[in-house]
């Protein structure tokens, strides 16, 4: 199915409920409230200004006829003061709404990142991640221009419409009664269109959320791209893209230029259709010059005003639209309470596996554990083994909880973990995994995320343990050096020293190492092995070992095939076990050496 016919299909919720999520995030205004009661303030103030505008007008065209006795220059002072006093009123108007919208915004930016960064591993398993950052930056806009530039516009359109009315409607009924019968049509057309333009501007952000997808997943991925030379592969998938969003964005523009086309068209066919009118009660002396010019202006103003909100209708829609999709993240369930994460809880004993069943929500059809059953003392050093996709890192990701367990229970000590704090249980857990993932920071900020609270001089303690100080200290900025995108400036061995580091800082109770040496020379290994072995010291340690000739000295090891544990015991128990799997793997690893 294409991109264009799933968007299709993705039918945004009821007006009703778009209406409720936008109301919804306009309570982060409400802690500046009162910036938004100053800028309504000066809102009304702009607005009657400009609306003094044509009556003063008409004014000027009675004086000058001598319909009125007053003063053409008198008239013309008031003029120009109010033009002052709009301007000042406009200025302020601006500013304190700006105020509003900019700080809103960035708590709706704080609150969505927020949450995001709480929520469940399985949540991202089933979103890109060009999707997400399309919402919180595309989507979070349409909501900031909504409430800086279009809430404030549409106010004062309302405010110029309703007033224009009443100053026509005492200048004279049955033209007014003319100009209003346009009214019934311009609703009912806002309301057919409005529906359409809705469906269209999600449809246009979701594909929008698609070409960011492309753009993210490229990037990240650049080496792949160019040793396959796919550039122009990359350049035509994110075109094709591209052609559906203009595709989808000129759809909308054609029923808001509808919309918009027809509106004017009424409107204004019926301003054409007052002037007649009121020439020939000029005629018939029953309306003056002036009050002709002031009804005709004040009819202007008022078309303008429908015109505007038609256009502030068609972008409301889009800020629905935008409303409903952060909406939508802001309702997910996180998994961390970040009021809870400063909870100290001592977590240590035994850690206990109990019959421990579990499937991936993303592959329900495909059981990964059946019936694990182990225990590991504290302190003690085991090692997970098996075949590729048997399920030794899944036991691991079910210990820190990144999912949740379908049947059993997994215990350390006398408590279940999901009777703990779940960001107290991965505290006490440091990980070291194969491939190691660093922030684009310096060497020092990777190696703090162990612990922030941590000072330089912990850093550099965690560092030579690690046997990373003799490079760091060799570059010229030392732990102020870059370490680039993922950490591409440093070396395999480099890299994991610095994850090293990282863990020594964090002080876990608990350590898991994925073969942090199995990708690496045999230098490095040995440095890297040694600043492990000091690590592991005095914590429990579980070893996915890769390679099985890093883990004879463990206290024991299970050997992991299908989902279960088939053998467990001492490198030498194993060793001579006849027709094992561990037996069948360390022949493999020998036969690869030797050849």
């Amino acid at each position: 199915m294409s991109i264009e016919n799933q968007v299709s299909k993705n039918q945004p919720p009821s007006l009703q409920q778009g209406l409720k999520d936008l109301l919804g995030i306009f309570r982060y205004v409400l802690p500046y409230k009162w910036y938004f009661a100053i800028g309504l303030l000066f809102l009304f103030g702009s607005t009657a200004t400009s609306l003094a505008f044509p009556y003063l007008a008409s004014m000027l065209a009675d004086a000058a006829l001598g319909e009125i006795e007053i003063s053409i220059n008198y008239i013309g002072i008031i003029l120009m003061l109010i033009l002052l006093t709009q301007g000042i009123f406009s200025y302020f108007r601006i500013i304190t709404f700006a105020i509003v919208s900019e700080k809103a915004m960035a708590d709706i930016r704080t609150s969505l990142y927020s949450r995001l960064i709480s929520l469940p591993i399985a949540f991202f398993e089933k979103r890109r991640v060009g999707e997400l950052i399309s919402r919180m930056a595309a989507d979070v806009s349409k909501l900031q221009s909504a409430l800086s530039i279009n809430l404030a516009e549409l106010l004062r359109q309302i405010i110029t419409l309703i007033t224009g009315v009443i100053i026509i409607g005492f200048t004279s009924v049955k033209l007014t009664l003319v100009m209003l019968s346009t009214f019934p049509v311009a609703i009912i057309a806002a309301m057919f269109f409005g529906r359409f333009i809705r469906r269209l501007s999600r449809e246009t952000q979701d594909l929008l959320g698609e070409t960011n997808v492309v753009v993210e997943e490229t990037l990240q991925s650049i080496q792949v791209v160019k040793a396959f030379t796919n550039e122009k592969y990359e350049i035509q998938r994110y075109n094709n893209l591209m052609d559906l969003v203009v595709g989808k964005a000129l759809k909308t523009a054609k029923y808001r230029g509808l919309f918009v086309t027809f509106l004017i068209s009424a409107v204004f066919g019926g301003i054409i259709f007052v002037l007649w009118a009121g020439f020939n009660m000029v005629q018939a002396g029953t309306l003056t010059i002036g009050e002709l010019i002031r009804f005709v202006l004040y009819t202007f103003f008022i078309g303008a005003s429908i015109s505007g909100v038609g256009n502030i209708y068609g972008e409301f829609q889009k800020a629905i639209g935008a409303s409903e999709r952060i909406s939508e993240l802001l309702e997910e369930t996180a998994e961390v309470d970040l009021d809870q994460t400063h909870i100290k809880e001592v977590i240590q004993g035994d850690i206990t596996y109990q019959n421990v069943q579990f499937t991936y929500p993303t592959r329900p059809d495909l059981t990964i554990l059946k019936g694990i059953n182990l225990n590991i003392q504290q302190g003690q050093k085991v090692a997970l083994v098996g075949h590729s996709g048997s399920g030794k890192s899944t036991i691991i990701q079910l210990l820190m909880r990144m999912y949740d367990l379908d049947k059993g229970s997994i215990r350390i000590g006398n408590k279940a973990i999901n009777e703990l704090n779940i960001s107290q249980l991965r505290k006490t857990i440091g990980v070291v995994p194969q491939e190691v993932i660093l922030f684009g920071g310096t060497i020092k900020e990777n190696i703090l995320y162990g612990n922030p609270n941590a000072d330089e001089a912990m850093v550099i303690d965690a560092a030579k343990k690690a046997n990373a100080w003799s490079f760091i200290n060799s570059f010229p900025e030392k732990l102020d050096t870059l370490v680039g995108e993922r950490g591409v400036k440093l070396s395999g061995g480099q890299k994991q020293r610095v994850a090293i580091a990282r863990a020594i800082l964090k002080d876990p109770s608990i350590l898991i190492l994925d073969e942090a040496t199995s990708s690496l020379d045999a230098v490095s290994e040995r440095l890297v092995q040694d600043a492990l072995n000091a690590l592991m010291k005095n914590r429990t340690t579980i070893i996915i070992a890769h390679r099985l000739a890093t883990i004879r000295e463990v206290d024991r090891i299970y050997v992991i095939d299908n989902g279960q544990i088939v053998e467990e015991g001492s490198h030498t128990e194993l060793m001579v076990k006849d027709k094992g799997i561990y037996q069948e793997l360390l022949q493999l690893q020998m036969t690869n050496v030797a050849s």
